[in-house]
């Protein structure tokens, strides 16, 4: 098992954020979590890297207890989050952005650049071209890119498709495919529901900091309740 969050109970302040929630993710797998804003998705991945701790409950990634590791440790593990809103460096170059994502590595990152451009071959196009001008979904790639850097043993992407137009969506999901094709391990928050169900090996429903429903990702989107609430249906 590659990540494995035991329990955890997460507040701001005052406000109970996630309230006990226990899930796992294994090698190889893609595992979607899903739900309506605010109901503690991102608050979940911010606590999987080290950006928050738990007050209580644990959480293992390889085997390691990582409850209160600070985010940067945790690169250096192979722990990649892309997050919600991208957050790429906007005065920076395309290819400046990718070298920041690799400061865990030492040496040469040419290997890590051509893989990284074999996936967005958009990137390498404009790999000279200054982060704030490209466009939204290219800001994505960029931000997805930068993650790969390290080749990471775990990917989270928060909110991958967020203020997309629909054929960027489309385009961030078929890279998302071929990402797990090659066999890297993603952990992916998304409101797209029905998209993020038909890519994900298993899935979790989280409400008001809850995991209230679980099963495949094919399961999970047969679901009378979740067709309901997220699918339109």
């Amino acid at each position: 098992m590659l990540l494995k969050v035991d329990n955890i109970h997460v507040y701001y302040g005052a406000i109970h954020a996630i309230k006990g929630i226990s899930f796992e993710v294994d090698e190889g797998e893609t595992v979607a979590l899903i739900g309506a804003n605010g109901a503690g998705k991102s608050t979940t991945l911010k606590t999987v890297s080290g950006l928050m701790h738990p007050k209580s409950g644990s959480i293992e990634f390889l085997g390691k207890d990582i409850t209160h590791t600070v985010a940067h440790k945790l690169v250096s593990l192979g722990l990649a989050h892309v997050p919600e809103g991208r957050h790429i460096f906007l005065q920076m170059t395309v290819q400046e952005n990718l070298e920041m994502g690799a400061f865990t590595r030492k040496g040469d990152l040419s290997e890590a650049l051509d893989n990284v451009f074999q996936h967005f071959p958009r990137l390498k196009e404009r790999r000279k071209q200054i982060g704030g001008t490209l466009s939204g979904g290219e800001q994505q790639m960029l931000a997805m890119g930068r993650a790969m850097m390290i080749s990471p043993k775990l990917l989270m992407l928060d909110e991958p498709s967020m203020g997309l137009a629909p054929i960027l969506v489309e385009q961030i999901f078929d890279i998302i495919r071929e990402l797990r094709k090659a066999g890297t391990t993603i952990l992916l928050v998304e409101q797209n529901a029905g998209m993020a169900l038909d890519i994900a090996d298993r899935a979790y429903v989280l409400e008001t900091g809850k995991i209230t429903l679980s099963g495949t990702g094919a399961e999970l989107a047969e679901s009378e309740l979740v067709k309901k609430a997220y699918l339109g249906g």
